[in-house]
């Protein structure tokens, strides 16, 4: 099957309604943009992109969405912290095939104490087409006990401040 004549899915409606937001509030400038290519080993035997890629794309930008503002993903695991996925909301829109180039845009949505809600979108080069839209929710954890911390360590908080999606005024 080539790529125009996939199918659409619908997903449930609360998703959907989720999306609608997330995609509405999306500017131009206000998300880190990691760039992709789907290798031979991200896909299925038809050259599919696999639906875990993805997720590992998304991963990968996340880190280096922080890295960007001076927050090393080594280095919070050799503080004790660690951030694992606790939520994932995704629907996949259209797929990718082998060789071709994406955008996995992504932002920080927000904070609550030590949860931090990310929105990941996947889209071809020039934006036109949406392939992958997600919600990803982590919490901080500390490694050695294997439990939520009360807090993010004081320079971890500060510096994510550079990353909330810009606001609309009420």
């Amino acid at each position: 099957m080539s790529p125009e004549s996939q199918p659409y899915f619908e997903i449930a409606p609360s998703l959907n309604s989720r999306e609608a937001i997330v995609n509405a509030s999306w500017q131009a400038g206000d998300s880190f943009e990691y760039p992709v290519r789907a290798q031979p080993h991200h896909t299925d035997y038809s050259g599919v992109v696999w639906h875990g890629s993805y997720i590992a794309w998304m991963e990968e930008a996340r880190v280096e969405c922080l890295d960007s503002v001076g927050v090393s993903f080594a280095d919070l695991v050799a503080m004790g912290c660690n951030l694992p996925v606790v939520e994932l909301a995704i629907k996949y829109h259209q797929s990718l095939w082998m060789g071709m180039r994406a955008v996995v845009r992504t932002r920080i949505n927000a904070q609550t104490g030590v949860r931090m809600h990310w929105d990941h979108q996947i889209q071809s080069l020039d934006g036109q087409v949406s392939y992958v839209t997600a919600q990803v929710t982590l919490v901080a954890v500390d490694s050695q006990q294997g439990k939520v911390l009360r807090r993010l360590p004081p320079a971890i908080e500060s510096t994510l401040i550079k990353l909330f999606a810009p606001r609309e005024s009420p």
